[in-house]
């Protein structure tokens, strides 16, 4: 039995009659006849009942029909699911966001993937450094990072998405709380409370921060995430910098100021170099398309001297 045998039966069922039917599919008459006889050959039954006048199903035909009708359908689905999977429309994406990128990134991420990719289903896996992260997409447990390079090798596509100030994170009661303008200088004596990891690209900044302003943070105590980091500055054991976004999380006990003399630090979309993925190029052009990605200015091939090839 072969699909067009199908695709045949189905007409004539539909039509009664098999010059119409004939018609519909392009086919001459003759062949239109034969493949349904084969058809009823192979099944051993009679589907349709013929007279000179009129075309009519048979109880077997009427079956054979309804379940065709059935099959086929299920068919044409399998095809556009399979057609969506390869074009990156369909299936699940994991993605990890650094702890505080989630803040202000996740929304519009998810929105843009949920308006332009109803299809895609995301994984979210939140409050992570940027450490964790990398070993993630190199483990294949993430598909993409939201995350704050620099990251070590050059296995990873880097995708700038914005660039953002530190802030200054103090206990509500502390003395620098209502002063107008502040430096990263007048922290020199202040217990600072910063990431557990080593790797940290905030800390880093932190450390290069407090070094051009002409000294080393005290590190006094320190925290797996930033959740932990801002409860431990609302409990008064220090003060933090922190990236600007951490002003959408709201915690009692703690207040942000602007901060003069605080380094910048990015943050990118990133994920494997090696690894292509339908699903990851449609993500992209997505967040693109919405404007929360910028898209890669095209590259303008340099001028050579006339006479040189």
């Amino acid at each position: 039995m072969e699909l067009r045998h199908l695709y045949h039966f189905v007409a004539v069922a539909e039509t009664r009659h098999f010059g119409q039917a004939a018609t519909r599919l392009h086919l001459a008459q003759p062949a239109l006849s034969q493949s349904v006889r084969q058809l009823e050959a192979e099944l051993g039954v009679t589907l349709l009942a013929r007279t000179t006048r009129q075309v009519s199903l048979t109880p077997a035909g009427e079956f054979f029909y309804r379940e065709t009708l059935r099959n086929l359908d299920n068919l044409e689905q399998s095809a556009r699911g399979v057609r969506r999977i390869a074009d990156g429309r369909y299936g699940l994406v994991r993605i990890g966001f650094t702890g505080t990128a989630a803040f202000d990134q996740l929304p519009p991420i998810a929105r843009a993937i949920k308006q332009r990719l109803p299809g895609i289903a995301l994984e979210i896996h939140g409050d992570l450094l940027t450490p964790a992260q990398v070993d993630g997409l190199r483990s294949e447990h993430l598909d993409v990072a939201v995350l704050r390079p620099p990251v070590a090798g050059d296995d990873l596509v880097l995708r700038k998405i914005t660039t953002e100030s530190l802030v200054l994170a103090l206990p509500v009661d502390h003395r620098f709380s209502t002063e107008p303008a502040l430096d990263v200088a007048d922290l020199a004596y202040e217990d600072f409370v910063m990431y557990a990891d080593t790797h940290s690209v905030v800390n880093e900044a932190v450390v290069t921060s407090a070094r051009a302003a002409g000294f080393s943070p005290r590190r006094e105590h320190e925290a797996p995430d930033t959740s932990v980091l801002l409860a431990l500055v609302a409990a008064g054991l220090g003060v933090a910098l922190v990236p600007e976004s951490v002003r959408a999380l709201q915690l009692n006990g703690v207040v942000f100021r602007d901060i003069a003399g605080a380094s910048t630090i990015d943050l990118a979309l990133a994920w494997c170099r090696d690894r292509p993925s339908a699903l990851v190029d449609a993500l992209v052009g997505a967040l693109e398309d919405a404007g929360v990605l910028p898209r890669l200015e095209p590259s303008v091939p340099s001028a050579q001297p006339k006479g040189i090839s």
